[in-house]
């Protein structure tokens, strides 16, 4: 699919950025999480510079410091990617997406295995689809994008997870966790909950329209 694509790299950073909009609250997130400490890192099966493009151009230069892990954009052999055509990918690794998150998430978990004294601290992850599913049995707690793959994964394999609609709720879920108003477990036993009365209504809907 990347050979029917012509134009330069810069090029077409360009027409996504002009074209692709973020979540406008992950901004809110982000400036919440820095300031109380909390370390943001994005996971994707994109390609670094425009993930990183993206998000210069929702939350400011600060996005630089954010670290991503994805995959990479190459020159082409003998050309440039500044050049039409001159650019590929550079996948992260051997896996379906180009990268399997789960293996970028166990290091993180190994190191507070073999060191226990160390403190560990709570992991979120949130995601929407399927090159998320590897990664939803790693973090403590998952947000999983309401109406999307990853819930449909999550309720078929038992992976506790809670829905969010947009990155507001996330922070509101995250504030009310780090400041003590709640805890990942208790997130989690309700976003089953959630997700159990939905399918119910759904259930009690269809039998409805089946009677009419």
């Amino acid at each position: 699919m990347l050979d029917s694509i012509n134009a330069s790299f810069p090029k077409c950073v360009q027409l996504l950025c002009e074209n692709i909009k973020l979540d406008p609250y992950f901004k809110d997130f982000y400036h919440w999480a820095k300031a109380n400490g909390v370390p943001v890192i994005v996971l994707s099966s994109g390609m670094e510079p425009i993930i990183r493009a993206l998000l210069v151009q929702l939350v400011g230069s600060e996005a630089d410091d954010i670290p991503i892990i994805s995959n990479e954009v190459v020159d082409r052999e003998g050309k440039t990617k500044d050049q039409e055509g001159g650019w590929t990918i550079r996948f992260h690794d051997e896996s379906g997406f180009g990268h399997d998150k789960s293996l970028t998430i166990r290091p993180y978990t190994k190191h507070f295995v073999d060191r226990p004294n160390e403190e560990r601290p709570t992991m979120f992850y949130a995601g929407d689809g399927v090159s998320d599913l590897s990664a939803a049995r790693e973090t403590d707690l998952l947000f999983a994008k309401k109406g999307r793959d990853l819930v449909t994964y999550c309720e078929r394999e038992g992976v506790p997870f809670t829905v969010f609609e947009d990155w507001k709720s996330i922070l509101a879920t995250t504030k009310d966790i780090f400041e003590g108003k709640t805890s990942v477990k208790k997130v989690a036993a309700e976003g089953v909950e959630d997700m159990k009365e939905e399918e119910k209504l759904r259930k009690e809907g269809k039998e409805k329209e089946t009677i009419k």
